[in-house]
């Protein structure tokens, strides 16, 4: 059972505003996936509603009313990292709204500094409205994770080296097309949850209409209990990872860039109209639905 270490967000207003804009910081840097997007610092993403707190909501977005000149910088939107590092720990996110629409590639993730070789993780992930949800590993060389894995989502491949897959590392997709999406966000939203441990990492999706939250996670609870969570989505085991080489600590991440390695990639084939690129600069109004509603986070350790 760990404790909160941290309540980034929480139900009360003044600790969603002060504890989760205090605890990040809005990286205003070159999108290192090569993405249509300008990241702004935390001043214009307030002036610009692009980051706004109300009540137990907590929005980050991205700019949804401004046409862009081709030979100018990107959309405007928001990358969120972390002040504080983890190593062990498990991470609730209580999220209702993910980012949609074509062009979009929304993330919640943590790194380390040093990458590839203190490791990521990512969570949530996806492009273009086209789920589900993909959590991957990404390392150095040395760690896979084949063997005895005992998840609900599916593997799509053991070998989380990125200079072996392309980049691509170890991910497990999800079985529910609920898990990402316009359709995670008819749902209502819901639970991502991830544990990282000397044993491994594994992560959890409760949407919010299941009706199978554990207590500990649906209340937010002081403390939790990962063995009583069922069936992870993924299943990241150390058997031939050994966690303490391939992982330091990491900084927690949200984020939404558009177009790029992956998003960009595979726009036409995701049923996307034209060019990346050119879809993004020239229709805002597309990017209405472009935004993280969250109502908490919280870290355990």
């Amino acid at each position: 059972m760990l404790s909160t270490v941290l309540i980034l967000a929480c139900v009360v207003a003044p600790a969603l505003s002060n504890d989760f804009l205090s605890g990040f910081t809005h990286e205003a840097i070159a999108d290192p996936t090569h993405g249509r997007v300008n990241y702004v610092d935390q001043a214009t993403a307030l002036a610009q509603n692009l980051t706004y707190a109300s009540g137990d909501t907590l929005i980050l977005r991205a700019d949804h009313t401004t046409v862009l000149s081709a030979s100018g910088a990107g959309r405007n939107s928001v990358r969120l990292q972390s002040n504080k590092v983890y190593s062990n720990h498990v991470t609730v996110w209580n999220i209702r709204h993910m980012p949609q629409g074509c062009g979009t590639w929304p993330a919640v993730w943590e790194v380390g500094q040093d990458w590839p070789n203190q490791g990521e993780i990512d969570i949530l992930e996806g492009v273009n409205d086209h789920g589900p949800d993909q959590a991957t590993l990404h390392t150095n060389s040395g760690c896979t994770v084949g063997g005895t894995r005992t998840m609900t989502g599916t593997s799509t491949g053991d070998n989380c080296d990125v200079n072996a897959t392309g980049n691509s590392g170890c991910g497990v997709t999800s079985t529910d097309a609920s898990s990402y999406g316009p359709a995670f966000n008819a749902a209502g939203g819901g639970f991502y949850a991830m544990e990282r441990s000397n044993s491994g990492v594994k992560v959890w999706l409760w949407l919010r209409n299941s009706g199978s939250i554990p207590n500990d996670v649906l209340n937010g609870g002081t403390s939790v209990d990962t063995d009583k969570w069922g069936t992870p989505l993924a299943d990241f085991p150390s058997a031939s990872c050994d966690m303490a080489s391939h992982f330091g600590p990491h900084n927690i991440i949200i984020n939404l860039t558009f177009c790029g390695d992956w998003a960009g990639a595979v726009f036409a084939n995701d049923g996307c109209p034209g060019d990346c690129t050119t879809y993004v600069d020239e229709n805002p109004s597309a990017f209405i639905n472009a935004y993280f509603d969250v109502a908490w986070l919280k870290v355990y350790q």
